[in-house]
């Protein structure tokens, strides 16, 4: 039941969090309302009580000067199942990996977990602490939603709400003169994600080829017929880019006879590609073949002389990338 599998989408969603902090900024002025100083608010990973002992027990630690105020910290503090999101278990979606598209993936419906969060302010004065506050809740009403890309492998992205839960504050200034104020914001946030289990490689069932077969009669009587009919995948654009000539003069979006400069390497049946569209060879005649236009969902557009004409073959239908359109040849 239990394989080794590891996506890292719980680190992930910490290091987006986290980075949502990043930029917070204090200014102080003097007296004529002028900046004398900007500094960048520090962010680090970890628990108030790390900062608040290092701030007491060991003021110096190898620097002439205490820890600076203001310093921000966040912490992942919990995981909670979300049976609001929940959807069906056994469901399973396909997904192509990001490199190699020719590759599908499976995999079960995630599972919806809620991530909590603290993020902790400590400064030393009180208009530092209103600056960086005001500079946050702004944005959670009360959700803000992150991208965060949870499975590279099969270009899992999703949108994580956050939401601000509440805030708590404590001034932890008590004793005489010589002991260091610290005035404390906590700020409690939950991030809904998602978990997903392991991928599976299904490109062994991939379907290449469907036959039907029709039998002529009822089930008492023996048949006197049958005929098979057969459907395959084809491309509808050359992978390979087999470019085997050129329009030798301008094609209209209606016109059904156009002109290549060397029409040796086309065979009447085969399809071409010119631009964007996809067109089969019904007659030839020197350098002038008849066509049909617009074939696979494909738009009879205007081409201009000099245009590649590009031959789809064998090899294109067997470079078909997942999640690409392609059509479909029939035989009895």
């Amino acid at each position: 039941m239990f394989e080794y599998f590891y996506h890292e989408i719980l680190r992930r969603t910490i290091v987006s969090f986290g980075s949502l902090f990043n930029d917070i900024s204090i200014q102080h002025k003097n007296n004529s309302d002028a900046v004398v100083s900007t500094m960048k608010v520090p962010l680090a990973y970890g628990p108030t009580q790390k900062f608040l002992a290092r701030l007491e027990q060991a003021p110096n630690l190898n620097q002439p000067v205490q820890m600076s105020l203001p310093r921000m910290s966040f912490e992942f503090t919990g995981l909670n199942y979300d049976t609001s999101r929940k959807v069906t278990s056994t469901q399973t979606f396909l997904s192509a990996v990001s490199a190699d598209k020719t590759q599908p993936r499976k995999s079960y419906m995630p599972v919806p977990y809620n991530m909590s969060f603290e993020l902790s302010i400590m400064t030393k004065l009180n208009d530092d602490m209103l600056q960086i506050i005001e500079q946050i809740i702004p944005y959670f009403q009360p959700a803000y939603t992150m991208s965060v890309d949870l499975i590279e492998t099969i270009g899992e992205k999703r949108d994580i709400p956050v939401v601000l839960e509440g805030i708590s504050m404590q001034d932890d200034y008590e004793g005489d003169y010589s002991t260091r104020r610290a005035l404390i914001y906590t700020l409690r946030f939950t991030a809904k994600t998602y978990l997903f289990g392991p991928i599976s490689d299904v490109s062994k069932d991939i379907i290449q080829k469907v036959s039907v077969g029709y039998i002529a009669g009822d089930r008492t009587n023996t048949p006197t017929r049958e005929v098979t009919y057969s459907v395959e995948p084809t491309a509808t654009k050359s992978y390979t880019e087999n470019v085997v000539t050129n329009l030798s003069k301008d094609l209209t979006n209606t016109s059904k006879i156009l002109e290549v400069n060397n029409s040796s390497g086309i065979a009447v049946g085969s399809i071409i590609v010119i631009d964007d569209e996809n067109i089969k060879v019904v007659g030839k005649s020197d350098n002038k073949l008849t066509v049909e236009r617009g074939l696979s969902a494909t738009t009879s557009s205007a081409h201009v002389s000099g245009a590649e004409v590009k031959l789809i073959i064998t090899a294109d239908a067997n470079l078909i990338e997942f999640g690409d359109d392609f059509g479909s040849s029939g035989s009895f």
